[in-house]
């Protein structure tokens, strides 16, 4: 049996201790904690990468702290418009879909179109007929509604500005104006395959059905047992451009870069000249874990087979 291991983050930004309440802190940490321990004991029972991928990202779709899933924010017409993606390393397997309403777990429609609709991508009105052909669980709006996600996309909704700031009265009135957004989870199996998977709502007031990284192969979630699996988290749009997430792949393969170094070259380098703001974890099939971002912090965790675990919110968690 090799070595197994997941990682998962719940966003990426301006997170400060000093604009953290203790009570806030503590769910966050409690919701890192619950979400890693739930692909961790997929793992455990020998379960694929890519069912505790799908596990840990279904447990922060399901928590109204992380914009994803239930917690998803509003857009310019006050609806929420959620994408996702999965990834399977040893066969190169993807599915993804974007601008879908009323799906409770988009990760769980991803898989669905990785697993049986011969295509990869698919969106919108589409998506959710798969989605109901596939009996994938859907929810009524008020499912997705929460005050302090409300709040804060009507302090911009008459304006032409989208965010990724969002302001959390309604959790504690002390922490605001902080960017947030995807959740996502890589994972190293006991077989060694790997597989990644992204969930997002993207930004708070977008419009003219933007989507980001989160579910574009390669760009926010890519995956390969040759190199690593990766989950990215930040201002999309960059991301994109940098096709990150399988520039790391890239940059192992033909530099012959180790994870740590090819991710750090992505994040540190290539990103900052871009402007990308974020961060990205990612795996490899010897289980090695590597957690890095150029913000200021980034809500992450890892559990490893040899008993190794981390759970951090700031940077000098690193």
């Amino acid at each position: 049996m090799k070595n197994f291991a997941i990682a998962i983050h719940g966003g990426a930004g301006t997170i400060l201790k000093e604009d953290m309440t203790p009570e806030l802190e503590k769910a966050y940490l409690n919701a890192l904690e619950e979400a890693m321990a739930a692909g961790f004991a997929v793992l455990k029972m020998d379960g694929t990468a890519l069912e505790a991928v799908k596990a840990a990202i279904v447990m922060m779709e399901d928590n109204l702290l992380f914009n994803a899933g239930r917690g998803s924010v509003f857009t310019k017409k006050g609806i929420q418009e959620m994408d996702a993606a999965i990834m399977n390393g040893s066969t190169l397997e993807a599915g993804a879909i974007a601008g879908v309403r009323n799906v409770r777990n988009p990760i769980e429609l991803a898989l669905e179109v990785l697993e049986n609709s011969n295509h990869v991508f698919l969106s919108g009105k589409g998506a959710i007929d798969f989605a109901m052909k596939q009996g994938v669980k859907l929810e009524p709006d008020d499912y997705f509604f929460s005050q302090f996600r409300y709040d804060q996309w009507k302090e911009i909704r008459d304006s032409d500005n989208y965010s990724l700031d969002h302001t959390h009265q309604g959790i504690q009135e002390l922490m605001k104006d902080k960017k947030f957004g995807t959740v996502g989870a890589v994972a190293c199996d006991s077989s060694g395959n790997i597989a990644a998977g992204t969930s997002t709502g993207g930004m708070t007031n977008k419009k003219f059905g933007r989507i980001g990284d989160s579910p574009v192969i390669g760009a926010g979630t890519y995956a390969n047992n040759k190199t690593c699996a990766i989950s990215c988290t930040g201002h999309g749009e960059p991301f994109i451009k940098a096709v990150a997430a399988h520039d790391v792949s890239c940059i192992m393969d033909y530099k012959n870069k180790s994870l740590h170094d090819a991710m750090h070259e992505v994040v540190h380098e290539k990103l900052i000249k871009l402007g990308g703001e974020g961060g990205m974890i990612g795996i490899d099939a010897k289980g090695n874990v590597s957690m890095q971002f150029n913000s200021v912090g980034m809500y992450r965790a890892y559990h490893k087979s040899s008993g190794e675990k981390v759970v951090g919110i700031y940077s000098k968690d690193l």
